[in-house]
């Protein structure tokens, strides 16, 4: 029997009918049409859908819509400022060229901005680390681990990282 989810996604309070198996993603994409949330695997392996509940990191094809009820949600549309800007870290994966097909790179983006927010200041291996859980079949890394740290350094500087 479906039941109403309300949370807040992107600073709007949103709310939809959902049956109790409804994976967040699933919620995000199809209910709310935001498509920049990827599913990559169906397994919680590649990182893909990785969205911000309540200022952390989390694989939203773990998470149950109904787990998410009350919490503030940040997708990658919500990740920008107002006026067309791009955040630091999607400035620097532009900058870095820490992308290639774009596939895995809202998810990469939303685990580097929580990264850059518990650490001001990574070094390269924290930051392999810390995307671990995120896989990418294009680039090899490098570019990558090069524009999160450039990311954290410009969110650390002041130049945006408290936008979701």
């Amino acid at each position: 029997m479906p039941s109403t989810v309300k949370m807040t996604v992107n600073g709007k309070s949103v709310s939809g009918q959902v049956e109790g198996r409804t994976l967040l993603v699933q919620f995000l994409r199809e209910t709310l049409s935001l498509t920049g949330t990827h599913v990559g695997c169906d397994t919680s392996q590649c990182g893909a859908c990785v969205v911000h509940v309540d200022g952390r990191s989390v694989k939203s094809c773990t998470m149950l819509a109904v787990q998410a009820e009350g919490a503030a949600v940040a997708t990658i549309e919500g990740l920008a400022p107002a006026g067309g800007d791009l955040h630091p870290m999607q400035a620097a994966f532009r900058e870095h060229h820490g992308l290639q097909c774009g596939f895995c790179t809202p998810g990469m983006v939303m685990s580097a901005v929580d990264l850059a927010k518990r650490n001001k200041s990574p070094s390269e291996q924290e930051v392999r680390e810390w995307l671990e859980g995120n896989i990418c079949r294009c680039t090899g890394y490098h570019n990558i681990v090069k524009a999160v740290m450039a990311g954290a350094r410009a969110m650390a500087t002041g130049k945006g990282g408290d936008d979701d």
